[in-house]
């Protein structure tokens, strides 16, 4: 809570906001382990939803501007942000996004997201440099109980690492493989929050002389090879974000750069509809291998996807 001071006498909590904006859903053909996603609207459909889902870090790029406001150049070298995603968002629903000012002194700020209506979307945390807190995925992650009731997860394991070394890149016009059936040059042409330093010609204008990659799509780079690690759990079952934490640690990421991954297990947990993996994505510069960002990942399969769930949790004594 902000503190009256001689030149400020109310002690009112304040917020930077965004516009509106109707994000586009980009990932309606999306597949992997041989099926549609959960954004298709078939898919989505069978599991209850009215419709394929907007990827979470979609709304990511809603809040550069503002945090780009507080933080200036440091928010695309040292920037972190980390989101708990709470309501779905198909296309054609409006979406603001809500930044409270910080303390003096403070790096580490409060975020959401909110339908035109109020609906949540997101909740979290957003910092630059070391804030000396938790986020909002950290957080969580340390409130977590043992999961003891695993069926599609059984095989994983908490410090199981990715099974072979990956290495990605991304340029405008490179697909990113089934995962994400879009450029680059694409999410450009539909992203909510254009900016000049994304562009081939602008980038060459940025502080770093070089085209930078927007935060959302950072999502997308490290997870077009994630198939690749064989950290996922039993199949055929759709998976969803439930949170999400990225942090540049020697930023940004650039276009058309070469860059390794490394990736960890670090928590398993469970709910009533889901099993989630908690993964660790370590990202290194080639050739330096210098570390420059890492990401947390909360992916959840819904159970109710997976075909033999019943069966196999009476089996396993679950049930």
């Amino acid at each position: 809570m902000s503190l009256p001071t001689a030149d400020t006498p109310f002690a009112t909590p304040l917020a930077l906001s965004g516009p509106l904006r109707q994000p586009r859903q980009m990932l309606a053909d999306q597949t992997y382990d041989g099926h549609k996603s959960i954004h298709d609207d078939a898919t989505a459909g069978n599991l209850g939803l009215r419709a394929g889902p907007i990827e979470g870090p979609t709304h990511f790029s809603q809040f550069d501007p503002l945090l780009a406001r507080l933080f200036g150049r440091q928010w695309f070298e040292t920037g972190c942000i980390s989101a708990h995603y709470q309501t779905m968002v198909v296309e054609s629903e409006s979406v603001r996004a809500f930044v409270d000012l910080p303390e003096p002194g403070a790096t580490l700020v409060r975020i959401r997201a909110e339908k035109a209506d109020g609906t949540p979307v997101l909740t979290g945390t957003a910092s630059v440099g070391e804030p000396g807190q938790l986020h909002e995925l950290e957080q969580r992650m340390a409130r977590l109980r043992p999961a003891t009731g695993l069926v599609i997860n059984r095989d994983l394991k908490v410090g199981q690492r990715g099974a072979v070394p990956e290495t990605i890149r991304m340029g405008f016009d490179q697909h990113m493989g089934d995962h994400y059936p879009f450029t680059l040059r694409d999410k450009l042409a539909a992203i909510t929050e254009p900016c000049d330093w994304y562009t081939p010609e602008g980038g060459a204008r940025s502080p770093w002389g070089r085209p930078i990659i927007p935060m959302e799509m950072i999502s997308v780079l490290l997870g077009s090879t994630i198939a690749d690690a064989q950290l996922g759990g039993r199949k055929p079952a759709v998976g969803l974000f439930a949170g999400q934490q990225i942090r540049l640690i020697r930023g940004p990421l650039f276009v058309d750069q070469d860059y390794a991954l490394e990736r960890e297990i670090v928590a398993l947990s469970e709910s009533a509809r889901t099993e989630s993996t908690w993964v660790r994505t370590r990202v290194f510069e080639l050739p330096s291998r210098t570390l420059v960002a890492e990401m947390i990942l909360n992916g959840a399969v819904m159970k109710a996807s997976y075909p033999h769930y019943e069966r196999e949790a009476r089996e396993l004594g679950l049930a």
